[in-house]
């Protein structure tokens, strides 16, 4: 028998906030999007207004949040370096106060709560590929730190009421995703590629393009997340959720340029500070616990995110 759930999606405009908000509502339950707009576009959810189901609110969640739900997925915080270092404090702040008004929520009306976490917790690792038991190797005083150390925090918080109020918490580490809904200057690698090669600009590689990142599909991810919530009440991870499949920049570089018959240079900058030199996931927890692994691979799912890129710089439309 279908349970209809009432489901809140903080950050529910933004990229992975919209998909997950479409998913939810295509599973046949109540969706409330919270969004203060930073980062996130109303043109994500725009399709979704019509759906009766579906409720949008703008909110930051720095302030206390007062509804009535069952389950909370924890997306709200800005996730590309140009964002969340424009305004740092504040990224700290929907970290660690955000995490304890949500939390303080559930614990309130009794709801499960996932955080969206990140594989940003294990820092430029000297592990690899890293596991959840990995802890890390992270500079707490470096630009990225409010981003790294706030989500950081914020797990820390999450285990901390699950071990002191009982809450059901589910934590899961975000490796690179990609996919429609991007937002076009979010300065992240494969939305930069896409757009640069696109426009025929030059594709900006920051070092030698050696750096490695494993780059998992939006819909794997969101099913992810999807499992995640729905596992066993003793599972509370960390889980790591990302693609194994591990390119290197330049590898990445050169087939966004192919498969947009780009004109396209390659120009090199500097490396930015405390950049992770490595980035894969190992995803055994994920495979034994939830029965998930990606299934689009990167080909596919680059060719569905340039045509989704194309479209918007052809509409001319602005993305926020």
């Amino acid at each position: 028998m279908h349970i209809r759930k009432r489901c809140a999606v903080t950050g529910g405009a933004g990229f992975l906030g919209s998909h997950l908000c479409e998913r939810l509502l295509n599973d046949g339950h109540d969706v409330l999007c919270v969004d203060n707009f930073y980062t996130g576009s109303k043109r994500n959810i725009v399709h979704l207004l019509e759906n009766p189901y579906f409720e949008l609110f703008r909110h930051d969640i720095t302030y206390p949040l007062y509804i009535e739900v069952d389950e909370i997925f924890n997306l709200a915080c800005p996730a590309s370096p140009i964002h969340y270092q424009t305004d740092p404090v504040q990224t700290t702040k929907v970290n660690v106060h955000g995490s304890i008004n949500m939390l303080g929520l559930a614990k309130r009306v009794k709801a499960k709560i996932m955080q969206a976490s990140t594989s940003e917790v294990y820092g430029d690792p000297k592990v690899h590929p890293q596991k959840e038991s990995y802890w890390g190797h992270v500079n707490p005083v470096g630009p990225r730190s409010c981003y790294d150390e706030g989500k950081r925090c914020a797990e820390t918080l999450f285990f901390d009421y699950h071990r002191q109020h009982g809450l059901r918490i589910k934590v899961a580490r975000i490796f690179n995703t990609y996919g429609p809904r991007m937002h076009p200057n979010d300065g992240r690698v494969v939305s930069n590629f896409i757009v640069q090669a696109l426009r025929d600009e030059p594709i900006t590689i920051y070092g030698e393009g050696k750096q490695t990142r494993s780059f998992c599909y939006v819909d794997d991810l969101i099913e992810g997340f999807v499992r995640l919530m729905n596992s066993p009440e003793g599972f509370t991870g960390p889980v790591n959720l990302g693609n194994p499949g591990e390119f290197t920049i330049m590898e990445l570089a050169t087939k966004v340029r192919e498969m947009t018959g780009s004109k396209s240079e390659l120009v090199f900058k500097p490396l930015p500070q405390d950049d992770p030199v490595m980035r894969q996931p190992d995803i055994s927890l994920a495979r034994e616990v939830l029965g998930w692994e990606p299934r689009v691979v990167l080909d596919e799912g680059l060719r569905k995110t340039i045509d989704y890129f194309d479209d918007l710089l052809r509409s001319g439309d602005r993305p926020d």
